[in-house]
């Protein structure tokens, strides 16, 4: 496969330059806010403890998948990848965002609850108000209305960042009916606004107000409105467990990831134990694979949590080992056929 135009390549080594060779986006999908000069955060432990202490080995992915996912870098479009409990959905995002360079990865994980707004922000008018009433008592001006207002992970995503920031959006078929549609709409503007700010943005001193990020850092927000400058790569997961409407289907490129097998198991392990670690491991990994055809599921953390443990408890002791591996690689449910 010609591979020149691929910006993120699954290799896991850090390649930040590049995010510099992805050519402008397309006129369709160009948003106008005026970046920010600062970068984003490095990545945290949340990133290393999904990619492993060898984070230079993440699990690789075949020709399409690697296609699919610069589509949407390209394209400037939400990638949503399908696929099995355990079968790597959510390490896509922290790997694209290692590989290139991309700081933190900001996530929103999604429930039942879960409304739009807790994505965009938050706005704590209690709080304000009994400020306002203390600072009244001890006759002293009140704190500026940024004080109360907290951008959550799509709105720190929407920033106006100069490279793009990368959003997981993780399990978003658990929301209500209404949340695909409403992130829809934001998704397509690359923009959204802060009533609170908004409204008082005539206002002297009021045009400019700085808030808090997910991140926890102070940005400037102009007349309460976040627009995009680069569009942040959207990693959003599904489990399978409901269909979405078509206009967000649409709007997507959608990836589907198989349980990791082979080489993708392979250089988990090694990920997580080392390099060699999966050849060490051969019986345990056999194991493994070699129920699926009884159409049972199994996540992979499994495999991980049979590797440590028989490391520990099982080094001498065969028996022991195969002992712990048979309770711990338990299938979680049956596959429908």
């Amino acid at each position: 496969m010609d591979d020149d135009w691929l910006i993120y390549r699954g290799a896991g080594a850090p390649d930040p330059d590049r995010i510099g060779h992805l050519p402008p986006p397309p006129p369709w999908r160009t948003f106008s806010g005026e970046p920010l000069p600062d970068p984003a955060p490095p990545i945290d432990s949340t990133s290393t403890r999904r990619l492993g202490a060898r984070i230079d080995a993440p699990p690789a992915y075949d020709a399409e998948a690697l296609q699919l996912i610069n589509a949407a870098l390209y394209l400037r479009r939400p990638l949503l990848v399908t696929g099995e409990p355990g079968s790597g959905k959510s390490t896509l995002a922290h790997a694209i965002a290692y590989e290139l360079g991309l700081g933190r990865v900001l996530q929103w994980p999604v429930v039942s609850r879960t409304e739009l707004r807790d994505g965009l922000y938050t706005y704590d008018a209690i709080g304000r108000l009994q400020d306002a009433q203390l600072a009244e008592r001890e006759s002293r001006a009140p704190d500026d209305i940024g004080a109360y207002v907290k951008l959550g992970p799509l709105g720190t995503a929407l920033l106006p960042t100069a490279r793009p920031r990368v959003l997981l959006i993780d399990e978003l078929d658990k929301s209500d009916i209404d949340l695909p549609n409403d992130l829809l709409i934001v998704v397509e503007e690359g923009e959204f606004t802060l009533p609170e700010l908004e409204r008082t943005a005539d206002r002297p001193g009021h045009q400019e107000v700085r808030v808090l990020t997910d991140d926890g850092r102070r940005v400037p927000v102009r007349g309460g409105r976040v627009r995009c400058h680069a569009f942040p790569f959207i990693v959003m997961t599904s489990n399978g467990e409901r269909d979405f409407p078509a206009p967000l289907l649409r709007r997507c490129i959608r990836l589907h990831l198989d349980p990791p097998r082979d080489e993708r198991l392979a250089a988990m392990v090694q990920a997580h134990f080392g390099a060699g670690a999966d050849e060490q491991q051969l019986d345990l990994i056999a194991r493994f694979t070699s129920e699926d055809g009884d159409g049972e599921l199994r996540p992979t953390d499994q495999l991980l949590n049979a590797i440590y443990l028989t490391q520990h408890a099982g080094r001498a002791e065969p028996t022991r080992r195969e002992e712990i591996a048979g309770l711990l690689m338990r299938p979680l449910e049956t596959r429908q056929r």
